[in-house]
């Protein structure tokens, strides 16, 4: 089978750890069984991440398949792996999740399940989430378009929302990469009341601009409750979204960073804002998430 899973976008401004949403830039596994022995596994990638990553079961694809075929009550799966990756690796454009998301939409088809049909669609995102340790960027690649993720009970949950039509997503990838651990680490303990009270208004108005009003998008993009404490770690990354912001273009810091986020309304930077060592790319939101295709 071949696996296409898109990447995303996270916390959209303050939306820290609920909002995340689908891009049109996409990684491939194409997955096969082979005759070797039980649970091992041959990978190749091409792309981001090639030569860097392992190429056998430590793979994280591969981990996540065989984990999640276990949680299925079957056995680990002996597979070559083939990856085509295009997703940025420790850029905040949800490599990570793609991949775990590969992983369990794969085992589920290997176990011959749907992860788009309502039932299955909550126990896999309650799989990769609970491999990722939260649901935005997950839920985002598993069914495309914007999702609003939270928990409940101890379990993961999202609602799957569809964005506005004339949103036309730009990304700034810097050649710099971060971790996401790392990053958390620079967030304080506690915010200010007025701060949290600030990320729950911007981040509800997030919500509705992303869908119906983008007009709202630059103030509803704004944040106080994790962008400035990573600017030490990422001081080019802030500096490039206030510019952004000066000029009126919606821009937030994507996920962890250091990739920023822009939502210009025409779809195009501004002309005036030339950042040195970001590559500039124009992407879609993608509405479908993770798709796969079987080979006969």
């Amino acid at each position: 089978m071949e696996v296409t899973a898109p990447a995303s976008t996270a916390n959209l401004g303050s939306g820290f750890d609920t909002l995340g949403m689908a891009l049109a830039l996409h990684d491939t596994v194409e997955i096969t069984r082979s005759g070797r022995e039980t649970g091992s596994a041959r990978v190749s990638v091409s792309g981001p991440g090639a030569g860097e990553v392992p190429t056998d079961e430590r793979h994280l694809v591969v981990r996540v398949l065989h984990r999640t075929l276990e949680g299925l009550g079957l056995a680990p799966l002996a597979v070559d792996v083939r990856c085509t990756n295009a997703i940025p690796h420790a850029r905040g454009l949800g490599s990570s999740a793609a991949a775990i998301v590969a992983g369990v939409t794969a085992a589920y088809r290997f176990a011959g399940l749907d992860v788009h049909v309502e039932g299955t669609a909550e126990r896999a995102l309650q799989e990769a989430a609970s491999v990722e340790g939260h649901a935005d960027n997950v839920a985002a690649s598993l069914f495309g378009g914007l999702a609003v993720a939270f928990s409940a009970e101890n379990r993961y949950e999202a609602v799957r929302l569809e964005p506005h039509e004339e949103l036309a997503p730009v990304v700034f990838v810097p050649r710099s990469e971060s971790e996401t651990h790392a990053m958390r680490g620079l967030l304080p303990a506690n915010v200010a009341h007025a701060d949290a009270a600030f990320a729950a208004s911007r981040s509800a108005l997030a919500v509705h601009a992303l869908t119906a009003r983008p007009d709202l998008l630059h103030v509803a993009t704004e944040d106080r409750i994790h962008q400035d404490y990573r600017e030490p770690a990422m001081p080019a990354t802030l500096e490039l979204v206030r510019r952004l912001r000066n000029t009126g273009v919606p821009a937030a810091v994507s996920g962890a960073g250091p990739t920023v986020l822009a939502l210009p309304p025409s779809g195009e930077p501004p002309r005036e804002v030339h950042p040195e060592g970001f590559e500039v790319t124009r992407l879609s939101v993608d509405r479908s998430g993770v798709r796969v295709r079987e080979f006969t």
